[in-house]
């Protein structure tokens, strides 16, 4: 009996390894010479990146991540989160993280695919689930990670090749992403959507809160007006925020900042001081001295390294589409 569960193992995963051979096939096509594409299923990003990249911004929206090569970190307040291709990636609301795809090579690059969820249908479906008291217990982080199993690369396999077939994408394309979001959402790790989008529960509230956040990180701090929108008390809120983004209200705001600031500096070509007013801080010094400690570097040195990684990646891109 022993043999025939090892047997079925290797099975499945003779299988996952060639449908992530020709999924990564399929998206470095559609991908070309670029590095990013936003494709035409709404929602649906690609992504390859050619070497190791530096730690990097990114605020993650409610969504499903799944590597199909490559390795990734994923920072969270003070969380790490380490996934690849044996893992999806869940967030259930929005948070600033830190980056660092850390295995890509010009030969076998990082690719991945990013699909972001509409918590209106994933709030309509568990109402069409019996999931019973699973969620008792799920008060935890708003990211999680589970595994990527046959029928999740599957589902993810039809949406790519919807791409071949524009025609199809307006009527095909939402339910094959109900297909997935269902999947994701009776996995271990749905129970921190689940616990997001139903009313009533500690990270509902807590999500309420942040989405306030989201939209008035600029002004000042009052987190007794956070704890009135979220209809829970100071401490509660305290407690529950940081439970879910591993990080205080307060820091949570310090990041948002942060993030949008280093994002003016290079699309905007702001400088450092622009860049802090902008964002909310009265002081450069603080937010240089904030900037470094979160970075790694101070401000302007950090946005010239990241032009000179993003250069060399975009050059990088073009090779591996030509020998393609």
């Amino acid at each position: 009996m022993l043999f025939r569960l090892n047997e079925a193992d290797q099975l499945r995963r003779a299988e996952t390894v060639q449908m992530r051979a020709v999924l990564g096939a399929n998206i470095a096509r559609f991908l070309g010479d670029r590095n990013d594409l936003e494709t035409a299923i709404p929602g649906l990003d690609l992504v390859r990146r050619t070497s190791v990249t530096p730690p990097d911004s990114y605020l993650y929206e409610p969504s499903l991540a799944m590597i199909v090569q490559g390795g990734k970190r994923v920072v969270l307040g003070d969380a790490t989160y380490l996934y690849d291709e044996s893992r999806f990636l869940l967030t259930a609301v929005n948070l600033p993280t830190i980056t660092q795809v850390l295995k890509a090579t010009p030969e076998e690059p990082y690719i991945s695919v990013v699909l972001k969820l509409d918590l209106t249908a994933a709030k309509q479906m568990i109402t069409d689930i019996d999931l019973g008291d699973q969620d008792a217990a799920a008060d935890g982080a708003g990211m999680a990670t589970g595994p990527a199993t046959v029928a999740l690369l599957g589902t993810l396999t039809r949406l790519i090749d919807l791409l071949d077939a524009p025609t199809d994408i307006p009527i095909l394309s939402g339910l094959i992403q109900r297909e997935l979001l269902y999947r994701v959402l009776v996995s271990p790790a749905g129970a921190r959507l689940r616990q997001i989008v139903r009313l009533g529960t500690q990270g509902n509230r807590v999500a309420r809160s942040i989405d306030w956040l989201r939209h008035n990180y600029i002004r000042p701090l009052r987190v007794a007006d956070m704890a009135a929108i979220s209809g829970m008390g100071v401490s509660t809120l305290h407690h529950h925020f940081r439970l879910l983004t591993a990080m205080s209200p307060l820091q949570f705001q310090k990041h948002l900042r942060l993030h949008e600031a280093r994002r003016l500096m290079l699309s905007e070509d702001l400088d450092a001081g622009s860049a802090a007013l902008r964002v909310g801080y009265e002081s450069a010094t603080q937010f240089s001295r904030e900037y470094r400690r979160l970075f790694g570097a101070p401000p302007m040195r950090d946005v010239k390294a990241l032009r000179l990684t993003n250069a060399a990646e975009l050059a990088a891109s073009k090779q591996t589409a030509v020998r393609l």
